[in-house]
């Protein structure tokens, strides 16, 4: 969440959160994207929280290649009863490497973007909300504020990189059927400028605070299925699978995610037997 929202907090002090994932997408198909990402984030104290975050992309097996560093903060507000509103600052560094050898046009005038190679690095900033409690969370973010060129637009032919502003909307419930069951349905909504809107519907349900079943839709584009379960109260591990729905599903395998979570609590105070489910 951290990733996408600079303003997620946990509301645990104390307790340091790490996360790694690997998602390799649409496999079979050729030069498909591959994605690696690390997060740690902590609870400084009941008001402030911190993060970092770290993500890099393959795309066409070494064409394309990029890198982004953040740091994050967030600044938390009692709201009154259990209810806490988070605000936060996200700001970093994002570097894209090319390599267009070997690439043959029909004719190079017509694709001067792929004239060059890139190697350049951008600074970012990004903003977050984050309204939580409990059983609910509501957050509303723009993780990349500056819209980003690696080259201008030269003789009528748009920039190659251009990274336009995404906007991200997210909320979930958790519903509490007994002591063994909780169930949480939640969404994430992506605005950027020039494309369709991606609207993610999900719903996971979690048993014994330990093993965690999960299905989800992105409208009119694909449907996944997650599982993930509690190897030692500290180490969570996860697998998630995604088939493409789109024509594009007729030439790849699905994409593939494996997950990895880990908590240290810097006290010593031993570990919430009911943690939040998100």
């Amino acid at each position: 969440m951290s990733v996408v929202n600079p303003a997620y907090a946990t509301g645990v002090p104390a307790m340091m959160n790490f996360g790694g994932l690997y998602r390799t997408q649409w496999v079979g198909a050729v030069g498909a994207p591959k994605t690696f990402t690390f997060f740690g984030h902590t609870a400084i104290s009941d008001k402030v929280e911190a993060g970092l975050s770290f993500i890099s992309d393959d795309i066409g097996d070494g064409v394309k290649k990029e890198n982004n560093i953040y740091a994050d903060f967030a600044y938390v507000l009692k709201l009154g009863g259990k209810n806490k509103l988070s605000l936060g600052l996200k700001a970093g560094l994002s570097s894209m490497q090319t390599n267009f050898n070997g690439f043959k046009f029909n004719d190079p005038a017509t694709d001067m973007a792929f004239a060059e190679n890139i190697n350049a690095t951008k600074p970012n900033i990004g903003v977050g909300a984050y309204y939580f409690r409990d059983n609910l969370y509501v957050g509303l973010s723009v993780p990349n504020l500056l819209k980003t060129k690696y080259i201008e637009e030269k003789s009528g032919v748009n920039a190659f990189g251009s990274e336009n502003i995404h906007t991200f909307l997210t909320a979930g419930y958790v519903f509490q059927v007994n002591n063994m069951w909780k169930v949480k349905p939640a969404f994430m909504t992506k605005f950027v400028k020039g494309a369709p809107i991606s609207i993610d519907l999900t719903a996971n349900v979690l048993y014994n605070e330990k093993f965690e079943l999960g299905a989800a839709y992105r409208i009119d584009d694909s449907v996944s299925a997650l599982f993930n379960f509690n190897v030692t109260p500290t180490l969570r591990v996860g697998y998630a699978y995604d088939y493409t729905l789109t024509n594009l599903g007729q030439f790849n395998s699905g994409t593939h995610e494996i997950m990895l979570l880990f908590d240290l609590d810097l006290l010593g105070k031993g570990f919430d037997k009911s943690p939040r489910f998100f």
